[in-house]
């Protein structure tokens, strides 16, 4: 199927979605006018979650850049137009911001009185708080620009400049991902509980957006597998390398979740263990079981196979799960510590609620719908590139 068939599959993505996205933006209204307090809780880890599959198509680009791995070249253009969905996370912040005094205890007037958190004021206060954010933004929606525009040139003009521009930035680029999503991690997701830290958490915030970035790369590359261009460049052998890929980063997000647990858990601290405890109360703990044996021992069983990475229909339903394990990770890390403000051991209790699965679908429809806006708005690999038709041409096919 041609081209054009292919920007139409996607513009009915971009319909779809965005008729979600409005649905589930009233079921949000409804939500936060019933109650504002749970609608915030509910909000901020489908905030995450779908902030993670932008930052993550946003890091396999540029690891690309640098890699210039033959099996990124046909997929380019989804991290690129992945990327830019970070533009509308920013619009989508805003409730965050509005619900701070309900996620954050920091910024009540309580804190006052509280010697830990009066000595972690000066970074833990609503001003620099802002600023932090806006700053993320910056970095995040530059790097997404410059990558995708300097990537649409190649298409237009000389290759080599725009190539070598790209992979100079990339390079400083992966820097300062590494350094902002640390520090996003602290800031929206491990300061909900202040009193707890760990020097592990923004590598593993890390690890995981680049494992939510490939499962949704895996999933797209299979939708568009019969259109053109992506009949002839992505080939079996490229669902191969991104399954291994896939594998790889379940086993570094495995490896991550279980050495913070096993250093605070063998330490024993009065600062870091009431984390754990919280998580090994009331139903918290069958949720602890479900990601130990569903997000890592399962699918890095499946994934071991040579068969199951080069059977792309088996594949996405690898990648399709994950992708809900990483919600449920994110719900687990997130929901607990609002209840255990003080580093108690009785964190919020298990009360699910309609508003944790309306939210990250609200959200989910509109990062969609925006994805297939900019997918569709450019070419859909990047024809110009020398080495994407070394790619075209390497055998391989669809066996």
């Amino acid at each position: 199927m041609s081209a054009h068939d292919a920007n139409e599959k996607i513009a009915g993505l971009q319909t779809k979605g965005l008729m979600v996205g409005g649905v589930g933006l009233v079921a949000c209204g409804a939500a936060w006018a019933m109650d504002a307090e749970r609608f915030y809780q509910a909000y901020l880890p489908g905030y995450l979650f779908w902030l993670a599959a932008s930052l993550g198509c946003l890091g396999w680009t540029m690891i690309h850049h640098l890699t210039e791995g033959k099996w990124g070249f046909p997929v380019r253009r989804i991290w690129e137009a992945g990327s830019r969905t970070v533009w509308i996370m920013i619009p989508l912040f805003i409730p965050i911001f509005m619900g701070m005094h309900t996620l954050f205890s920091w910024t009540s007037p309580e804190a006052a009185h509280d010697p830990i958190l009066v000595g972690k004021a000066s970074y833990l206060n609503v001003g620099f708080f802002t600023v932090r954010a806006a700053l993320y933004f910056v970095i995040w929606s530059g790097l997404a620009f410059l990558l995708s525009s300097w990537s649409s040139k190649q298409d237009e003009e000389e290759v080599e400049p725009m190539r070598t521009k790209m992979r100079k930035l990339s390079g400083a680029g992966i820097l300062m991902m590494a350094i902002t999503v640390t520090f996003m991690s602290v800031d929206w997701a491990m300061s909900v509980d202040p009193h707890w830290f760990s020097t592990i958490f923004g590598f593993l915030f890390a690890a995981s957006d680049l494992l939510m970035g490939m499962a949704i790369t895996i999933l797209v590359a299979k939708m568009l597998w019969d259109y053109e261009p992506f009949h002839k460049a992505v080939k079996v052998s490229t669902f191969h390398d991104l399954g291994n890929l896939l594998m790889a980063f379940t086993m570094l997000w495995g490896y991550m979740a279980f050495s913070q647990f096993l250093i605070i858990w063998s330490g024993n601290t009065q600062e870091e263990i009431p984390w754990y405890l919280v998580r090994n109360d009331d139903a918290w703990n069958i949720i602890t079981v479900i990601l130990i044996v569903f997000h890592f021992c399962v699918p890095f069983l499946v994934l071991l196979t040579r068969r199951t990475k080069r059977a792309p229909s088996t594949l996405i339903k690898v990648a399709a799960w994950l992708i809900v394990m990483r919600y449920i990770d994110l719900y687990w890390l997130v929901m607990p510590s609002l209840g255990s403000h003080g580093g108690d051991t009785h964190g919020a209790p298990f009360h699910p609620s309609w508003m944790d699965l309306a939210v990250p679908i609200a959200l989910g429809g509109i990062w969609l719908g925006f994805f297939a806006m900019q997918l569709k708005s450019r070419n859909l690999a990047p024809v110009a590139d020398p080495r994407f038709q070394e790619a075209l041409a390497d055998t391989g096919g669809h066996h």
